[in-house]
């Protein structure tokens, strides 16, 4: 009877000995403030944009009989992408973030096409000056959501695999939600300003 519970004891230890229990919890903090970090880099180019569309906004304000309908889509967009510090994990959130960030692309290209009618508002050193930082974020934005996507999927690889997935489950590690492209997404939004001067 000893020698069995001698063995089964003996058993236990390696077993939490090769587990390593405070081991894999260090690695699940890690890589969880990994997806932190990139997540903040997300919203550092997100909010870079949504600094950009009031001066948008108020630039092409002054253009005669700038269609206000146009305007106000942009800046009602705006509104509800402002919110970018969410949790990554909540994959209600996280949708809805997406659905906020891919309505207010969809709110300046439209911006964007409506400004092809109006040359001398294209001409100007304050809209040029705009587009090239508005074309810069966009593709600052789909690189740190490559960036976060690769970091977020290293993130859940280690926190779904056994017998870390116990751990996870166990200190409350859930999966970190990842960028998805919609049909029609694949890439960066295109800003194409025509004949403004994108010299940097």
């Amino acid at each position: 009877m000893k020698k069995k519970l001698l063995t089964a004891v003996i058993v236990i230890v390696l077993l939490v000995v090769l587990l390593n229990p405070g081991g894999k919890y260090n690695k699940m903090v890690t890589l969880d403030e990994g997806v932190s970090a990139a997540w903040s880099q997300v919203e550092n180019q997100y909010q870079r944009r949504l600094d950009l569309v009031p001066n948008l906004v108020a630039t092409v304000r002054g253009a005669a009989d700038f269609e206000k309908e146009t305007l106000t889509a942009v800046t009602e967009a705006r509104a509800k992408a402002s919110r970018t510090n969410i949790d990554v994990k909540d994959a209600q959130e996280f949708a809805e973030f997406q659905a906020n960030q891919r309505g207010l692309s969809s709110a300046l290209s439209r911006l964007l096409l409506v400004m092809e009618q109006y040359p001398e508002l294209k001409a100007t050193q304050q809209f040029s000056d705009l587009s090239v930082q508005l074309e810069g974020t966009e593709n600052r934005i789909a690189t740190e959501r490559g960036r976060y996507n690769e970091v977020a999927k290293e993130y859940n690889v280690y926190v779904r695999k056994f017998p870390n997935n116990i751990w996870a489950l166990i200190y409350s590690f859930d999966k970190a939600n990842l960028f998805e492209a919609t049909e029609g997404a694949e890439e960066a939004p295109v800003v194409d300003f025509g004949d403004a001067n994108t010299e940097e």
